[in-house]
C-alpha cells in the first residue's frame, strides 16, 4: 500500500511538470518569465506544495526552469550560440555637414505610435517604470509644499536634487558638488547647451561611428559638422582613429557615449576613458559626454564616466533620468567643467529654469532609497530581455546576421548580409505596424545601410514574437 502511494505521488509531480512543459512549449510561458509562485500552482492545482516543489525541481534538473533566489523559478533561455558581433567601423575621416533631421522626425513618429510594435524607441516600457510610486511622490509634494511648487526655480536647479546627484557621484569615482551641476529639460537640452558653450557654428565635432542620431540633429540644428570615427562594438570610439583625426583635421570638441553606447551598446574600459580624456585635455578639445544609460548596468557595479578621469574640467558630461525613472518629466542635467557659468547663463536665456515639482519628486526617489531598488529589479528585467531578443534574432533572422553583445542598456544593434536594405526593411516593416530604426540615420555619411537598431526595453511578447518573425521573413526575401 505504501508503495503504491509513493508511486502515485511521483506520477502526480511528473504530471505537474508536464503541464507546465505544455505552458512553455505552447508559448503560455515564455523565456525568461517567472512560473507561477508554489502557493499559487498548489491552489490552481490541488496538489500539495511539495508536490509543485517536486515537479519544479524535476524541471530544473531537465534544464527547463532555472531558480533565482528570494525570487522564485523562471523559464530558462535556451541557449542557441549568438552569431558574431560586427566589427570596427572603418568611416572615412572627413568632416560632413549633418543632414538627417526630417528622417529622424520620421522615424521618432513611428516608434512613438502606440499602433506600431515599439522595436524602435530607445526607452523601457511604461509599465516598467515606477510610475505610481512617482504619482504619489508627486501629489504628497504639491499638498505639502504649495508655494514652492508653483514658482521659478533657480536656472541652476532645484536644490535637493542637486544635492542628490552630486552625492550620488562619489559612487561613480567623481566628487561633483551642487554648484557643479545644472539640471535641464533632458539630456537633451544638456548636450544642447553645452555644445553652444564650446562650439560655434561651421565647427567640427568628433562623434562615434556609429553616433546617436538626436546628437546628429542637434549638430544639424547649430550647423555644425560631424567627424566619424571608427568605434569597436564593445569597447567604443577608437583612439588610434581618434589620433588620426586630430591629426589631419580641426577639431573643435569630441562627443562619447561611454557607458553602454545607443546604438552600439559598447562601454569604454577605464583605461581608454582616462586615455581620452587626457589625449583631449592635453589639446584644449572639450569632451562632451552623455552618460544617460551608466545607471542601466548588467555587472557587479556602474561604470565610471569619462568625467572621473577629468582634471582640469574640460569634460561636460550630461546625462538625465528619461531612461531610468520618467521620459515624460524631462529632467536631465549636465556637470559642464569649467564651461559651467557659461551653460548657466545659455539655460537661464533658453528655458529659465527647469519644472519644479518633477525635480522634488525625483529628489526624493533618490532619497529615500527607492531608486536603488527599482534599478536593482529593472537592470534584471532589460538583461533577460535582452537576452531573449538576441535569441529570436537567433531563431528568425537571416543566418549571416550579426549582433552586438551589450552589457548595459536596452539596445542591440544588428549588421544584416549586404543584401537586405534597412530603409526598405524599415519600410516594409511600417506597413505591418512595427517600428524599427534604420542604421543610416546613425551616421552623417548615411553608412550602415545594412544595419538597424533594435529596442528590448520591453518585455518579450507574443505580439513582439510575432513582428521578430515578420522582419526575420522580409529580411530573408531581400536576400
Amino acid at each position: 500500500m505504501h508503495t503504491q502511494t509513493a508511486s502515485m505521488k511521483a506520477h502526480l509531480y511528473e504530471k505537474v511538470a508536464g503541464r507546465i512543459t505544455t505552458m512553455i512549449e505552447k508559448g503560455t510561458l515564455r523565456p525568461g518569465e517567472r512560473v507561477p509562485s508554489v502557493r499559487k500552482l498548489n491552489e490552481q492545482l490541488g496538489v500539495s506544495m511539495s508536490t509543485v516543489l517536486q515537479a519544479y525541481a524535476l524541471l530544473e534538473d531537465r534544464g527547463v526552469l532555472e531558480a533565482r533566489p528570494q525570487s522564485g523559478f523562471y523559464v530558462r533561455l535556451r541557449q542557441r550560440e549568438l552569431p558574431p558581433e560586427p566589427r570596427t567601423s572603418k568611416p572615412t575621416i572627413s568632416a560632413t555637414k549633418v543632414d538627417i533631421s526630417l528622417l529622424a522626425e520620421e522615424v521618432h513618429e513611428a516608434a512613438l505610435n502606440p499602433h506600431n510594435v515599439p522595436l524602435g524607441c530607445a526607452t523601457g516600457s511604461p509599465d516598467l517604470l515606477p510610475s505610481a510610486k512617482l504619482n504619489r511622490l508627486l501629489g504628497a509634494i504639491a499638498r505639502r509644499s504649495v508655494s514652492a511648487t508653483n514658482r521659478y526655480d533657480s536656472p541652476q536647479g532645484h536644490h535637493e536634487l542637486l544635492h542628490q546627484i552630486a552625492r550620488r557621484s562619489l559612487d561613480w569615482g567623481c566628487h561633483l558638488t551642487s554648484e557643479d551641476l545644472i539640471i535641464t529639460f533632458g539630456a537633451t537640452e544638456a548636450l544642447n547647451l553645452c555644445l553652444r558653450a564650446v562650439t560655434k557654428p561651421g565647427d567640427t565635432i568628433a562623434v562615434e561611428s556609429p553616433t546617436y542620431f538626436g546628437f546628429l540633429q542637434i549638430l544639424e540644428s547649430l550647423n555644425l559638422k560631424a567627424l566619424e570615427i571608427p568605434t569597436h562594438p564593445r569597447e567604443g570610439m577608437s583612439l588610434e582613429g581618434l589620433e588620426t583625426a586630430l591629426r589631419r583635421e580641426k577639431i573643435a570638441a569630441c562627443f562619447v557615449v561611454g557607458n553602454f553606447h545607443n546604438p552600439l551598446g559598447s562601454c569604454m574600459p577605464e583605461a581608454n576613458k582616462k586615455a581620452l580624456v587626457e589625449t583631449l585635455s592635453r589639446r584644449g578639445i572639450p569632451l562632451l559626454e552623455d552618460d544617460v544609460y551608466g545607471d542601466l548596468f548588467f555587472g557587479n557595479s556602474r561604470p565610471k564616466p569619462c568625467k572621473a578621469f577629468d582634471k582640469h574640467g574640460m569634460v561636460l558630461t550630461c546625462s538625465s533620468f528619461s531612461k531610468t525613472l520618467s521620459p515624460g518629466y524631462r529632467v536631465g542635467w549636465a556637470a559642464p567643467g569649467k564651461f559651467r557659468e557659461h551653460v548657466r547663463r545659455l539655460k537661464l536665456t533658453n528655458t529659465i529654469s527647469t519644472a519644479t515639482l518633477p525635480q522634488m519628486a525625483i529628489a526624493e526617489m533618490l532619497q529615500n532609497g527607492g531608486y536603488d531598488r527599482y534599478m536593482r529589479h529593472l537592470r534584471k528585467v532589460y538583461e533577460m530581455q535582452m537576452q531573449v531578443m538576441s535569441q529570436a534574432i537567433c531563431k528568425y533572422f537571416p543566418e549571416s546576421t550579426k549582433i552586438t553583445r551589450p552589457m548595459g542598456g536596452h539596445v542591440l544593434w544588428v549588421e544584416f548580409p549586404i543584401a537586405v536594405d534597412s530603409f526598405e526593411l524599415y519600410h516594409k516593416a511600417l506597413e505591418k505596424n512595427i517600428s524599427i530604426v534604420p542604421g543610416p540615420l546613425f551616421s552623417p555619411k548615411r553608412l550602415y545601410r545594412n544595419f538597424i537598431r533594435l529596442n528590448c526595453g520591453y518585455p518579450y511578447t507574443e505580439r513582439i514574437e510575432r513582428a521578430m518573425i515578420t522582419l526575420g521573413q522580409i529580411a530573408a526575401r531581400m536576400l
